[in-house]
This record gives C-alpha cells, sequence and structure tokens, in this order.
C-alpha cells in the first residue's frame, strides 16, 4: 500500500490557505477541515500539465467526471450511478442551495440534523427556507438519525431535510436501514432529501458506507445528493462538485438549473476531480484512509492517556474528531480557551447547534507529531 504521510510543520506553514492564515505562527490550526498531506501524484500531474498548456479556460460542455464518478462509486460502494443524471457546479455548498431553491418555497422549514456542519444553517437561510432542528439521538454508543422526529417535522409541514452522511460532525456513517427508512417517510409526505456525501470517499474500509440514493426506489424519487473530491483530496480551493439524481423528476430539476451554475465549477477543480476520482487514484486513496486510521486511534489514546475527561468515539469516516470536553468545566466553548492558553486551534463546538455546547472539533488529517502536540498543550491546562 501506498504510505501517504503530512509534509513537515515548516512547509506547511508556507501554505496560504485559510487553515495556515487565520492564526499566528504559534498556534497549531486544527479547525477548518484542510488536510495536510501532498497531493496524489495524478492530481499534481493533472494539474501540471494544465498549466503547462494554459488549459485555464471555461470548463467543456461535455467532460468525463460525470463518467469517472460512476466508476470511482461502482468500485467503491458497489452503487451503479448514472452519469447522465449528474451534473456539476463550484461546490457542495452551492449545489445544496440551488437544488434547496427548486424544491421548497420561500418560507419552508427544511430539517437539519444538529450537531452538524455549520453552514447548514447558513445554506438552509440563503436558499429562502427556515431550518427545523431534529437533533442526531445519542444512543450512548453513537449517533443516529432520529427518525419518528423527522417524520414529526414532516407532519408538521417541512418540506425537504438537508442530511449530512457521512455525518460532519461525529463521522458517522448512516445504515442502510436508517437511509432507506429515512427515504420511505420522505416519499410519503412529498419531501425532497438533499444529502450531502462530501466526506464519503474517506469511509473507512468495513464501516458499510451506503449512498442514500443507492438505498430504493424512494431514495430514487426523492433523493439528490450532492459530492466532490475537496475533502478526501484536499481541493476545496479549486471548485468543483457534482450533483447527482437518480430519477426522471429530481434529474429535470437539476436540468433545469441555469447554466451559470455549471458554468461556475473551476477547470482546475474539474481536472483534478477527474484525476482523483480515476482508478489510478485509489492506491493513494487507500494510502490516505490507512494513515487517517492510525491518527484515529493515536487520538483515542493520547486522550485517554493525557485527557482523561475527554469524552470520545473514533468517527467511521473523515479526519474530523468530535470531542466532548463538558466534564472538564472549560464551558460551552472550550475552544476559546484552549485557543488562548494552549494556542491549539479547534472548530467551535456550539457553532455546530445547541448540542456542541462542551465540545470541539479537531482535525487530524495531519501528521502523529502535531495531534501528539496538540493534545499535550491541551493537557497543560487540565491543571491551571
Amino acid at each position: 500500500m501506498l504510505e501517504v504521510t503530512a509534509l513537515p510543520l515548516a512547509e506547511l506553514r508556507r501554505r496560504s490557505s485559510e487553515k495556515w492564515r487565520e492564526y499566528p505562527a504559534d498556534v497549531l490550526p486544527l479547525f477548518v477541515a484542510e488536510t495536510d498531506f501532498p497531493l496524489a501524484p495524478e492530481v499534481s500531474n493533472a494539474l501540471r500539465r494544465a498549466v503547462e498548456l494554459g488549459d485555464t479556460g471555461y470548463i467543456a460542455s461535455r467532460t468525463p467526471l460525470p463518467d469517472t464518478y460512476a466508476a470511482f462509486v461502482r468500485r467503491r460502494f458497489g452503487w451503479e450511478a448514472d452519469p447522465t443524471r449528474m451534473r456539476t457546479t463550484a461546490d457542495v455548498s452551492m449545489g445544496i442551495v440551488e437544488i434547496l431553491r427548486r424544491v421548497t418555497q420561500p418560507g419552508e422549514r427544511v430539517v437539519v440534523t444538529p450537531p452538524v456542519y455549520p453552514p447548514f444553517f447558513d445554506l438552509v437561510s440563503e436558499a429562502g427556507a427556515e431550518v427545523e432542528r431534529v437533533p442526531l439521538i445519542d444512543t450512548g454508543m453513537g449517533w443516529e438519525l432520529d427518525l419518528d422526529g423527522v417524520r414529526a417535522a414532516f407532519e408538521d409541514g417541512a418540506t425537504a431535510i438537508l442530511l449530512c452522511n457521512p455525518h460532519n460532525p461525529t463521522g458517522t456513517v448512516h445504515s442502510r436501514d436508517a437511509l432507506a427508512a429515512l427515504a420511505e417517510i420522505a416519499d410519503e409526505f412529498g419531501a425532497a432529501v438533499v444529502s450531502d456525501e462530501i466526506h464519503a470517499p474517506l469511509a473507512q474500509p468495513g464501516t458499510g458506507f451506503t449512498p442514500f440514493l443507492d438505498t430504493g426506489e424512494a431514495a430514487e424519487r426523492v433523493g439528490y445528493a450532492v459530492v466532490s473530491a475537496s475533502k478526501a483530496f484536499n481541493l476545496a480551493g479549486l471548485k468543483c462538485a457534482l450533483m447527482v439524481t437518480a430519477s426522471d423528476s429530481t434529474s429535470a430539476v437539476v436540468r433545469g438549473l441555469p447554466i451559470e451554475v455549471e458554468w461556475r465549477t473551476g477547470q482546475f477543480g474539474l481536472l483534478a476531480a477527474v484525476a482523483a476520482f480515476s482508478e489510478e487514484s485509489d492506491e493513494w486513496l487507500d494510502g490516505l484512509l490507512a494513515t487517517l486510521d492510525a491518527n484515529r486511534v493515536l487520538l483515542e489514546d493520547l486522550l485517554a492517556s493525557k485527557l482523561p475527561g475527554a469524552r470520545y468515539r473514533m468517527p467511521d469516516a473523515g479526519y474530523l474528531a468530535w470531542i466532548d470536553l463538558s466534564a472538564l468545566g472549560w464551558g460551552d466553548n472550550p475552544a476559546r480557551r484552549i485557543l488562548k492558553e494552549a494556542k491549539v486551534a479547534l472548530h467551535f463546538g456550539p457553532a455546530f447547534g445547541e448540542q456542541g455546547r462542551g465540545f470541539v472539533r479537531l482535525n487530524f488529517g495531519t501528521s502523529p507529531e502535531i495531534i501528539t502536540e496538540a493534545i499535550e498543550r491541551i493537557a497543560t491546562l487540565v491543571d491551571r
């Protein structure tokens, strides 16, 4: 297996992206969802060729990305997606907003499932709808969709749900049965399901990740998936996502979007996504998953030994750890104290909803050395 290791800290600090420019150099940045690994070789080669050719114009009206993505999900998830039912846009957030604008009316309610990716609240508002919160259920062993709560919201008039699959920040891979049940409920009430599956390529082997649209005919009728290579391959700045459908009616909605929605796709983003989702990049992705697996175990060990009051469940997917620090008595937003006194930047838990009080989100898509130093810095606060 290809070994994928993070760049040295000195090199990372030469980067100009948000992760490495938001805070001073004495802060370890483990907040925003960027990773510290070199690009996959196929992606680097594709971008290098484009620069050498000056291939920096508009994206073409026909590109290989839908076929490449369909082949990717066939290999990785066993899903037979139809490439003729896909369309690109700039990023997952834009795809979500554009779809919500067309499946909801102004003022209608859209279900979100906190704790959840903070922009979800703003994306619903941007689309002209209102947020209906149906929190995940904490079972004591993990997190699950509150299907009874979703049903009640639809009965009360909500017209869509914005799903996070895999879930950010908990790293939960929703089960096939839960997704199929959600699809049946939505179908019963004529509601739409918009599934953000940006973290799907990062599902650990054996977790049984299921694309929402692959759960049955009900999901095909009600569902829209928005996907990207940006999280797994660290391509957020290049701007490319796919809106995916599986029925005539939902495909018509996406085909009916203005051409500008598609033309906002970045040319470099599209070229990089084709390279990322190609079979030639599978070995790199497998190596990345192995590295992240080791990192999530390392984090568990560090927390147990140095911050025993922390409550952490290893995520099934991604490189984001959702950590409950409420037992340490550091207040509703412990990341503030951690940033000020330990010089480690974590994502503020309350930004993910009321359920995030006392929590932090930590990005472990980096080196073991940085993870270790971050937890050691935080641990010094315990006795202060």
